[in-house]
C-alpha cells in the first residue's frame, strides 16, 4: 500500500513541462495488475469443472434478469411518475386559472363595493345636507317667530302704556259708554 501512495506522490513531483517517464513500481501499474489477475485465474481455473461454469453462467443470467426486471420496474415507475407529473401540472394550471378568476372577481367585487360605498356616502351626505337645511330653516322660522312675538309684546306694552297715560277717567267712561251703545245697536239689529 505504501508503494501505491509513493507512486502518487512521485507523480505529484513531476515537472509541469510534461516530462515522460516509466513507473517502475509493479504494483502501481494497472496493466501488470491485470495480467497477474488473469494469470492467476488461468492457473487456478484449469481445474474448474464445466458444471461450475454453468453455475457461474446461471448466476450471471439470474443477475441479468434481475437487472432487466429492475430496469423494467424503473421504466414503469418512471412512466407512472410522468403521468402523475402531467396530472399535477394540469391541476396546477386549473388552480392558476381559478386563482386568476378569483383575483379578477375579487378586484371586480372590490370595485363594486367601493362604488356602493361611495354612492351610499353621497346619499348620506345629501341627507345630512337636507337635514342641515331643514334645521337652518326651522331655526330661522323660530327666530323670526320669537322676534315677532317680542315686537308684538313690546308694541302691546307700549300701546298699553300710551293708553294708560293718555286715558283719564272721563275719557275712559266715554269710551265704555260708546262701546255699550254700539253693542246695543248690534243687538237690536240681530233681534
Amino acid at each position: 500500500m505504501k508503494n501505491v501512495t509513493d507512486s502518487f506522490v512521485f507523480l505529484g513531483h513531476w515537472s509541469s513541462a510534461g516530462s515522460f517517464g516509466f513507473n517502475t513500481d509493479i504494483l502501481a501499474t494497472n496493466l501488470i495488475n491485470l495480467s497477474v489477475v488473469i494469470g492467476v485465474l488461468i492457473f487456478f481455473g484449469k481445474g474448474v469443472c464445466a458444471g461450475c461454469l454453468f453455475q457461474v453462467s446461471d448466476l450471471l443470467d439470474n443477475r441479468k434478469q434481475r437487472i432487466l426486471n429492475t430496469i423494467r420496474n424503473s421504466e414503469e415507475l418512471r412512466g407512472k411518475a410522468i403521468e402523475q407529473l402531467e396530472k399535477a401540472q394540469a391541476r396546477l394550471r386549473k388552480v392558476e386559472i381559478e386563482a386568476d378568476q378569483f383575483r379578477v372577481n375579487g378586484y371586480s367585487e372590490i370595485e363594486r363595493d367601493k362604488m356602493n360605498f361611495i354612492n351610499s356616502t353621497y346619499k348620506t351626505l345629501e341627507q345630512l345636507e337636507n337635514y342641515k337645511n331643514e334645521t337652518i330653516h326651522f331655526e330661522q322660522q323660530r327666530a323670526i317667530n320669537q322676534v315677532r312675538q317680542r315686537v308684538f309684546q313690546q308694541a302691546l306694552q307700549g300701546a298699553l302704556e300710551t293708553l294708560n297715560s293718555c286715558l283719564n277717567n272721563e275719557l275712559h267712561l266715554r269710551t265704555i259708554n260708546a262701546n255699550i251703545d254700539m253693542f246695543g245697536a248690534m243687538k237690536e239689529i240681530t233681534d
